[in-house]
């Protein structure tokens, strides 16, 4: 049960807890899984696909899972609290455990709800770079949400310091893969194009969502290929689609295939329906 004002609710198998324990390997080790959830007036509408990407990743790495419906109903009764929330975060640890990396079989894992105000809406197409830093290439880990990001928190770090929106990420091998927080999707001779990420990086909710709709087909891309393309975006499920309009000297205008998009977007979550009020 959540308690009034609370924003966040800790819990150890099924139970509350106060606090994350100091020998949970979330924390020690970034043992566990994380969802992002866009909300909209109370509800989690795309629950059961942010649901079945946490348990694929549980199935990759061996870990327990809380039961869903217990996890649904305390989201659903913390954002009863505040309506206006416009993001859920739900993070899954593989829960306590002894020194060293060996898993116990048998850890109840610690889950972490929190609630969030939604960001604003992109009022103008994104600024955008190349990050030097590079995406260590592991098939095991790749398209999961895994709670280790310290690639992303070094990219992000470099967008700060360069004064852009975000940045884009290419794996050791050169080939594009992401952006820092987000999906890549570049229009190409009329078709959109997403890269695979059976390698590495995050198989996001948003991008699952919009291939079908899209006609996109995944493909390797190139930094050349991005930069030669008619138009690109970006897409999350907290943000929904965000334009590109400059990386590094390359710009684009505002391209109709991505307003339908965004169009599409409304349709599939209607919480970026207010996202076509900007350009």
């Amino acid at each position: 049960m959540t308690t009034p004002g609370t924003n966040t609710l800790i819990f150890r198998g099924g139970a509350r807890s106060d606090a994350v324990s100091a020998d949970d390997r979330g924390l020690a080790y970034g043992d566990g899984l994380f969802e992002t959830l866009r909300a909209h007036r109370g509800t989690l509408p795309w629950w059961d696909a942010h649901w079945a990407r946490l348990a694929r990743g549980a199935a990759r790495l061996r870990l327990r899972l809380p039961e869903q419906r217990q996890v649904r109903a305390e989201a659903a009764a913390l954002l009863a609290q505040d309506p206006d929330a416009g993001v859920v975060k739900l993070i899954v640890t593989r829960g306590r455990g002894a020194r060293g990396y060996a898993p116990a079989a048998d850890a109840a894992p610690t889950w972490l709800l929190s609630r969030h105000p939604a960001p604003p809406a992109a009022a103008h197409g994104l600024q955008v770079r190349w990050c030097r830093t590079r995406l260590a290439v592991q098939p095991l880990l790749a398209g999961i949400k895994h709670c280790n990001r310290l690639e992303q928190v070094l990219a992000r770090a470099e967008c700060v310091e360069a004064g852009v929106d975000e940045g884009l990420l290419c794996d050791a091998d050169g080939n594009v893969v992401s952006a820092t927080s987000a999906n890549l999707f570049v229009l190409r001779e009329g078709r959109w194009t997403t890269p695979p990420l059976d390698r590495c990086g995050v198989a996001g909710v948003c991008r699952a969502q919009l291939l079908a709709p899209l006609q996109a087909h995944e493909a390797r891309l190139d930094a050349a290929a991005v930069a030669a393309a008619d138009a690109v975006f970006l897409c999350n499920a907290v943000r929904g689609i965000l334009p590109l309009a400059r990386l590094d000297a390359r710009t684009w205008p505002p391209h109709p295939a991505v307003a339908a998009a965004r169009r599409t977007l409304a349709q599939l979550h209607p919480a970026f329906a207010l996202d076509l009020e900007h350009p």
